[in-house]
């Protein structure tokens, strides 16, 4: 099974995906004038002045639902990956996948807001919906939903039950083992996947609205409690800083395992941890409350900056500056080894040997606890992206039973990572990110080019911006945007209700 997942990832991870996930978002970031950099101040505005409705989440609640998806064990495991066999060079590559991906996520979560649907109450979207709409073709839209259900709702969730499993293993040891269907299991482990399994059903038998409350608390406080430890630890070696950032730098153009190494697993992983060009963001986007289509546009960007530039940073400067790390070369040999070499690069293992170094018998606990939450709350985002696929295949059959297949698939797609090997978990994963990544990044693409929809909303957001308004509106019939059924009903609501008051 492991190889057959090595050899598919082979496949679906061609330098192909490679160029194209760092192509597009070279073209994104230069087709709308480095939109991530020109709009920087206007996303923090708009991050704190959205409202939620009935209907939809505000601004803050799905950047809350979407960085909760984004915001997870790649920001802890996934960098410790990138830097165990990509060298400290693959962090370079991260972050550059992030500054372009920050103009694709801008893109597909404009677009998302542009063709979103009102469901039973509640707003729904993402790529199944704008491919439907903005390229017409209603097959390809398919594959998409069918591809993210099977990702996010059984491939990804075992990756980050997974780093879960293995970072409390870190703290409490293996345990008794216990002969199972699924083979001699950690009985620490089967401890922690029923935990998780039941604080998960709790909360996606609970709607949308709990899993964007519970998000919006738990994300931001985590994320800031990480960062300002890897601050203290940055801080107590802050001389060798200098070294660290220049390591970085060199490692990323001559690399210690190998140019196509470095640059391999910095975008893999980059694009693991921050999403853009994947088609998960999307889904958040499309569900929040706003006047225009560009504003959670440029929220999504926003959270791009959030996960890379500030989280894996974090993770990627407090593993190099405590030395806690092996890189790996061809054949199993070392290139560089700091640590046991059975400490798993693919795992939580060198954050919290980091972690440990500087706060003794606090840092393993820590980064458990930390990685508990981040993983959980990307799991929840799961489930909601891939609820949001369930429901786009319930237009064509409304079989109401489809969502709670979904709700058992992924409660035991989690168990499962949580007991089993972190190798063909990660490798699980990797086929579902792939799959999106392809699949979405194809379609915004050919969207672009047939109509440029989020380039138009950009432009007549920032025209309005102009002119001062103070609320603004989108015609999308105005901007010569066909299919935005949601907008079109709303901007003739908006006119109906100005022409009474006239009256």
């Amino acid at each position: 099974m492991q190889d057959f997942v090595n050899s598919l990832n082979g496949i679906i991870w061609s330098p192909a995906l490679i160029y194209l996930c760092l192509g597009a978002g070279l073209f994104f970031t230069i087709l709308t004038r480095f939109v991530q950099v020109r709009h920087f101040s206007e996303m923090w505005r708009l991050l704190l002045s959205g409202k939620s409705s009935e209907k939809g989440l505000s601004s803050f609640q799905a950047l809350s639902v979407s960085l909760s998806g984004r915001v997870g064990t790649g920001n802890i495991a996934g960098v410790a990956t990138a830097i165990g066999f990509g060298g400290p060079g693959a962090v370079f590559w991260m972050w550059v996948v992030a500054f372009f991906g920050a103009a694709t996520a801008y893109i597909e979560s404009t677009s998302a807001q542009i063709y979103k649907e009102e469901k039973d109450g509640f707003y729904r979207g993402g790529p199944a919906y704008y491919i439907e709409k903005a390229m017409g073709q209603k097959w390809y839209a398919w594959i998409f939903a069918l591809a993210t259900i099977l990702a996010c709702g059984v491939l990804l969730p075992m990756v980050q039950s997974n780093g879960i499993g293995e970072a409390i293993t870190m703290v409490f040891g293996q345990g008794n083992s216990i002969d199972t269907a699924l083979g001699e299991l950690s009985m620490v482990k089967v401890y922690t996947a029923t935990a998780i399994v039941l604080l998960l059903g709790f909360i996606i038998f609970g709607g949308v609205k709990r899993i964007a409350h519970f998000t919006q608390v738990v994300v931001p406080f985590m994320a800031l409690a990480y960062i300002l430890v890897s601050l203290v630890i940055i801080g107590l070696s802050i001389d060798r800083l200098p070294a660290v950032f220049m390591l970085i730098i060199n490692d990323a153009f001559n690399p210690m395992a190998g140019f196509g190494a470095a640059i391999g697993w910095g975008v893999k992983r980059g694009v693991y941890s921050n999403e853009a060009g994947q088609g998960t963001g999307p889904h958040a986007a499309a569900s929040a409350e706003v006047d225009h289509p560009a504003q959670q546009g440029l929220v999504q960007a926003f959270s791009v900056y959030i996960d890379t530039l500030f989280v894996c940073s974090a993770t990627a400067f407090m593993i190099l500056i405590t030395g806690a790390y092996n890189v790996h070369g061809i054949d199993d040999v070392f290139l560089v080894q700091n640590v046991a070499a059975t400490v798993a690069a693919n795992s939580p293992a060198y954050t919290q040997l980091a972690v440990e170094s500087v706060f003794t018998g606090v840092g393993k606990p820590f980064v458990a606890v930390a990685l508990f939450f981040f993983a959980f709350t990307t799991i929840l985002a799961y489930y909601f992206i891939a609820e949001n696929n369930v429901y786009y295949i319930r237009r064509t059959f409304k079989i109401p039973v489809l969502n709670t297949i979904l709700k058992v698939a992924l409660i035991s797609a989690t168990f499962y990572g949580t007991v089993k090997a972190a190798d063909l978990a990660w490798g699980m994963g990797d086929i579902g990110v792939g799959m999106m990544a392809w699949l979405n990044i194809i379609g915004i693409l050919i969207i672009f080019f047939m109509s440029k929809p989020a380039l138009k909303a950009l432009k007549d957001y920032e025209e309005q911006q102009k002119r001062g308004v103070t609320t603004f509106t989108f015609d999308p019939k105005k901007l010569g945007i066909t299919n935005a059924d949601f907008w079109e009903k709303r901007i003739a609501k908006n006119n109906s209700d100005s022409e009474s008051k006239q009256k």
